[in-house]
């Protein structure tokens, strides 16, 4: 479909959407996308996001594609606090989503706002945070925006389209010149995804725990923890006390349990991402006013084991399974991961490199009862443990050559892929 030519589509109110969905208001507008508010035929409305795959260059329309339909995918999680996708389908070759209609708006209004249910709110945007985690997705495009509030009042994240790469999303958003956005998108980036630029870094659940920080303190205070960023001139000034983990204490001064908000912020905006807080639950440690709530378990394994397997969680080949134990029994007991294919574990990255070519090694005991990773790879012809550009991680925590012993439900990072070791 993305290689063929594709329909301008655009709607006014009171016209069909591929024969379905009537439009009744324009919800809003970006740079590839624009979001409609329709009613079905049996007079439910819903949030309608159509992908304007004629303004997008060919050579884009693809990725954008995979990561519109990932988005879709992650949509239907179930899980109160994310907005749910509803319907999937294309009109004129330009792809669209059906999501569930939440009337309270985003989160822009409660900025600064003193209202009494802000850590309510922010537990909420937690727990969706939480489901994205354990299930080895990470949002990455958290702010004010991409918060919303559903009829019963609960507020719920939404755009899991960046689940691809945000520096090449970025990178496109240039394309359309869209200042605004890219500012509000730097405003919550930690410093390890500015220095992904450079190809340094691996997605972790530890990045949207920077950006909650960032978010959270704005709608404690009204203001960005790391001062303005309206201009090009500030961009670099607000960079480097990120950088720092300059955030601006002063502004926590009036604010109410100050003291564990202030340990929130300090954990949660630690530029060192191995020293932040790294996960949810440690987060909701520190979140005063709240009532402890029973935490979504990630995977639940089979009553009956048969074996062990990786699936993939987030990449170009979502989904992927993995069959470990069959490898096993075939008397592999060391297998590699890794972008080439002489991998026994090959995985596929088409629109970035930072999955090495040798990135990892699984192996497992004779009786293949348990599993240990290991970041990088013996090479034969060198007599050299090579080890990978950006690192192995397991949930939020960096392994070494010395290896970790997996656990059933671990979340596995190697770039911009993540996959989950389960038991079937």
């Amino acid at each position: 479909m993305t290689n063929q030519s594709v329909d301008r589509c655009d709607y006014n109110v009171g016209e069909y959407i591929d024969n379905r969905y009537r439009v009744s208001k324009t919800l809003g507008e970006g740079s590839f996308g624009k979001v409609y508010r329709v009613t079905d035929n049996a007079g439910k409305d819903y949030a309608l996001k159509l992908l304007r795959l004629w303004e997008v260059p060919p050579e884009i329309r693809k990725p954008l594609t995979d990561r519109f339909e990932m988005e879709f995918k992650t949509g239907q999680i179930d899980c109160e606090y994310l907005v749910s996708s509803i319907d999937y389908g294309t009109v004129g070759g330009n792809p669209y989503i059906v999501m569930e209609y939440c009337p309270g708006g985003d989160l822009t209004p409660y900025l600064g706002s003193q209202n009494s249910k802000i850590p309510l709110i922010c537990q909420q945007i937690l727990l969706g945070l939480h489901s994205l985690h354990i299930r080895g997705k990470v949002h990455r495009d958290l702010k004010p925006e991409n918060v919303l509030f559903k009829s019963n009042g609960v507020a719920a994240l939404t755009d899991f389209g960046i689940a691809g790469d945000r520096n090449k999303r970025m990178t496109e958003r240039n394309i359309f010149g869209k200042p605004n956005q890219i500012f509000g998108t730097y405003a919550y980036m930690p410093p390890e995804q500015v220095n992904r630029m450079r190809g340094e870094a691996t997605v972790l659940p530890t990045t949207d725990i920077f950006s909650f920080g960032v978010l959270a303190f704005q709608l404690l205070t009204g203001s960005l923890p790391f001062g303005e960023l309206t201009s090009h001139n500030e961009l670099a000034l607000y960079q480097k006390r990120g950088k720092d983990g300059d955030w601006n204490r002063r502004k926590l001064a009036q604010i109410k349990n100050e003291k564990q908000w202030d340990r929130l912020f300090s954990g949660c905006l630690n530029p060192d991402f191995k020293n932040r807080f790294q996960s949810v639950k440690e987060v909701l440690k520190y979140l005063p006013e709240t009532q402890q709530v029973p935490m979504e378990r990630g995977y639940c394994p089979p009553q009956t084991v048969q074996g062990f397997c990786m699936r993939i969680m987030q990449g170009e080949e979502y989904g992927k399974l993995y069959q470990l134990s069959e490898f096993a029994t075939h008397g592999y007991r060391i297998l590699t991961i890794g972008r080439e294919p002489d991998n026994l574990l090959p995985v596929t990255e088409r629109q970035s490199t930072y999955v090495s070519r040798h990135h990892c090694t699984l192996e497992t005991t004779p009786s293949g009862d348990h599993w240990i990773i290991r970041d990088g790879q013996w090479q034969k012809e060198q007599k050299v443990w090579q080890e990978s550009s950006n690192g192995t991680y397991v949930n939020s925590a960096q392994v070494t050559q010395q290896g970790y012993r997996l656990k059933v439900g671990d979340i596995i990072s190697i770039g911009d892929v993540k996959m989950r070791f389960e038991n079937y």
